[in-house]
């Protein structure tokens, strides 16, 4: 059955190499479906890869090779709870060695143009939490590219 609502992801041609990608890294991720160009169209040919429907985290997801007309931008991002550093590093990794770029703040971009934030539990919980823990882990985040777990956990208790 169809979802009822899927994200639609934009690339320019590579729809099926990024949604392959994903569904290798992350947990509950899959492609599902590979449909095909049934004519010509501005960006491709008929037969070309048109669309792609996958899972990332089970989120219902198309990745659309619609051409260069529109760029990936940071007003979108998947969030990637992880539970310590280590799915927090092989998560960051992962994006970041397959050809990405890393920023500040647990966010980074994949080599598609795509952003994650790659969000350890204990930073949102500290978030949460309000006051001078939240204040302590924020400025600790502020710091950081990669989200170092640690030291996230010693802002939280001051």
């Amino acid at each position: 059955m169809t979802p009822k609502n899927t994200i639609c992801l934009w690339f320019e041609r590579d729809a099926e190499e990024a949604a392959r990608f994903y569904a290798s890294v992350f947990p509950d991720s899959a492609v599902h479906a590979v449909h095909r160009a049934p004519g010509d169209y501005p960006s491709g040919q008929e037969g070309d890869v048109l669309t792609v429907d996958f899972t990332v985290c089970g989120i219902p997801c198309m990745g659309l090779n619609g051409g260069p007309a529109f760029r990936q931008t940071e007003a979108f991002s998947f969030q990637i709870a992880t539970d310590d550093q280590e799915e927090t590093d092989r998560y960051w990794n992962a994006i970041v060695g397959n050809g990405g770029q890393e920023s500040a703040c647990g966010w980074c971009k994949d080599k598609w143009g795509l952003s994650w934030q790659i969000t350890p539990r204990t930073l949102t919980e500290a978030m949460a939490a309000g006051g001078e823990e939240a204040k302590r882990a924020f400025a600790a985040m502020m710091q950081m590219g990669k989200i170092d777990v640690a030291a996230i956990n010693a802002a939280r208790r001051g």
